[in-house]
């Protein structure tokens, strides 16, 4: 007989050991989820802050308050305070004699040229709609806000170079030499000139072009030429340094100082920019709003939803309540759970085909692009509807049939009210998807280039998704604050859409 060997009991430490070491495993997978959960919080922080710093400056708009008069020989000289003969007259012309009077030393057709160019093309618009509003201001003087170009614009909201003011108190000496000039100051090292320093004086204004050195006479080019060669006392001049070469910006020195002028002045004014939600899409970035795209987006959103919600919870109904459970039903919900995952440029190109070359339905229309999302989202709301009906207990159903309903009456009148919130959840997320949704609207041709606001379902149109696009190919820089700006108002709606998704749920959601 052999003995058999008994092994010795463990010890308490040896658990304790044990217990404390699942402890530790435990806390550094805390500290890991903490960790994973802090990395993605500090990337969407940093996202959406690069965001709104773009993007916010697209919701302002920089501006200058004439006083302009409103001519009748120009706007209506048969005097028939009619608004469509009214909107023929020539609001340009005393909107640009206003602006040219701010500065009266310009007189060169050239220079003339430049500063009109920091008007926009629209500059007028504003006018003309408040003429329109009240015929009575013809013959009169009204205080017109008057909208400068993009350049202009940027330039305003420090988006182009940075500004330094700089008042020296000593006294200035101009010399003439050819075209060029020289300039002298009694101490120049306290003054701190730099090559590229603007100097105003006496009317005029010098750039710094050539070395600072003491005790000699400071070479300068012409920007706009002094009106006289007096000297110039302390607190009588000035010098304008600009943190970015002119060779750097849109804007050139002598732009740069007329609109410092129109600061100093009390002109201009930066406000909220109205139009970027009134207007439609435009080639000049001051004047482009999404007003078109945002119609586009609300057009194809309703085909979109009224096709999709109808079809996904009758087809989940019948999948999940009446139809048999036979290998066709089981290819049928392989195919919709597959069609979920499907690439969504896919729906566009079946869209091209179908709805664009068959049935030869109207290019870059809200109808199509909601045909198209509608089939990309179909199945998503199928499963979401599916997914409701489920968790409804079964017990509703058999109370119903219990007390002598239809299997028709009790899914309708009992089970279909109760997973509606469900079901409405899983749509609205669908939607959102469906906002946000890019290429399948490209290949059905909702990437063309659409001015005018959409008024049916099948007139031509962008959506926001796609306004981003065509902004963001743009080369002026003045677009990049307008797809930022875009894009904060497609993320405002996505975040109101989801909103709405988890307030639904929490305020009809029930427990079983």
């Amino acid at each position: 007989m052999t003995d058999t060997a008994i092994a010795a009991p463990r010890r308490f430490s040896d658990n304790d050991a044990l217990v404390a070491k699942r402890y530790r495993a435990e806390r550094r997978f805390k500290l890991y989820g903490i960790a994973a959960i802090a990395v993605t919080a500090i990337f969407l922080v940093l996202l959406f802050a690069d965001i709104l710093a773009r993007g916010l400056p697209a919701f302002f708009e920089s501006r200058i308050d004439l006083s302009v008069k409103v001519d009748q020989a120009a706007i209506d000289p048969q005097n028939s305070k009619d608004p469509k003969v009214i909107r023929t007259g020539d609001f340009d012309t005393p909107v640009r004699d206003s602006f040219r009077a701010l500065f009266p030393e310009v007189t060169s057709r050239a220079d003339r040229k430049k500063l009109l160019g920091l008007l926009s093309s629209g500059a007028a618009d504003d006018f003309r709609k408040m003429v329109m509003g009240n015929p009575g201001l013809i013959g009169q003087d009204a205080k017109v806000p008057v909208l400068l170009s993009d350049d202009a614009d940027q330039y305003m909201k420090g988006r182009q170079t940075g500004v330094e003011r700089i008042k020296p108190i000593d006294g200035l000496t101009i010399k003439q030499n050819g075209e060029n000039y020289t300039l002298s100051v009694v101490s120049p090292e306290s003054v701190g000139f730099k090559i590229g320093d603007i100097v105003r004086a006496n009317g005029g204004a010098l750039r710094i072009s050539g070395p600072v050195e003491t005790d000699k006479e400071i070479p300068a080019e012409t920007v706009t030429a002094p009106k006289s060669l007096d000297p110039v006392a302390s607190g009588a001049w000035d010098i304008v340094r600009f943190t970015v070469p002119e060779s750097s910006r849109r804007i050139d020195d002598q732009e740069a100082l007329w609109l410092e002028q129109l600061k100093e002045q009390g002109v201009a004014e930066n406000g909220i920019a109205w139009r970027f939600f009134s207007s439609g899409d435009s080639r000049e970035p001051e004047l482009a709003g999404i007003r078109g795209a945002l119609m586009g987006s609300i057009l194809t959103l309703l085909v979109t939803l009224f096709l999709c919600l109808p079809i996904g919870v009758a087809a989940a109904i019948y999948l999940e309540e009446f139809a048999p459970k036979n290998r066709l039903t089981q290819l049928i919900e392989v195919n919709i759970n597959n069609l979920a995952a499907v690439p969504s440029i896919v729906f566009g190109l079946l869209g091209l085909a179908m709805f664009l070359n068959f049935f030869g339905l109207p290019r870059s229309a809200p109808l199509v692009g909601g045909l198209v999302l509608a089939l990309l989202v179909l199945p998503t709301i199928i499963i979401a509807a599916r997914a409701a009906l489920r968790a409804v207990p079964p017990s509703i159903k058999e109370a119903a049939l219990g007390v002598g309903a239809s299997h028709q009456q009790a899914i309708f009148h009992h089970v279909l009210p109760l997973a509606m919130p469900g079901i409405m959840t899983g749509t609205i997320i669908g939607m959102a998807h469906a906002l946000g949704e890019t290429a399948p609207l490209l290949m059905i041709g909702m990437v063309a280039f659409i001015v005018d606001v959409p008024a049916g379902f099948t007139d031509a149109a962008a959506v926001l998704p796609i306004q981003i696009y065509l902004w963001s190919d743009l080369p002026e820089i003045a677009f990049q604050s307008k797809t930022a700006g875009a894009i904060i108002v497609l993320l405002v709606f996505l975040f109101v859409m989801n909103a709405a998704a988890i307030l639904l749920r929490k305020r009809f959601e029930r427990r079983w």
